[in-house]
């Protein structure tokens, strides 16, 4: 039985830097990508985190304001 193509949606900027270390991405998905990415370039991967919680700032402060004023969904199942 052959194999059959698929295709599958990755970060571009993973992409990249798997390219500028010249690692094959076959048969990877994307949290796999990840995952090696972090392991031989931890710089690489903080750096992006980074820049998505710079990115998000706003969205995350937000969210915490709103669970202040109201609290979490799950308050409810609290016991204590």
């Amino acid at each position: 039985m052959g194999k059959v193509e698929l295709d599958i949606g990755v970060d571009p900027e993973l992409l990249a830097q798997a390219k500028r270390l010249r690692i094959s991405v076959a048969g990877m998905s994307e949290t796999q990508l990840r995952l090696h990415l972090q392991k031989i370039d931890p710089a690489g991967a903080e750096e992006r985190a980074r820049r998505w919680a710079e990115e998000n700032a706003e969205a995350i402060k937000e969210h915490n304001e709103r669970i202040a004023r109201r609290g979490l969904i799950s308050d409810h199942f609290r016991k204590w």
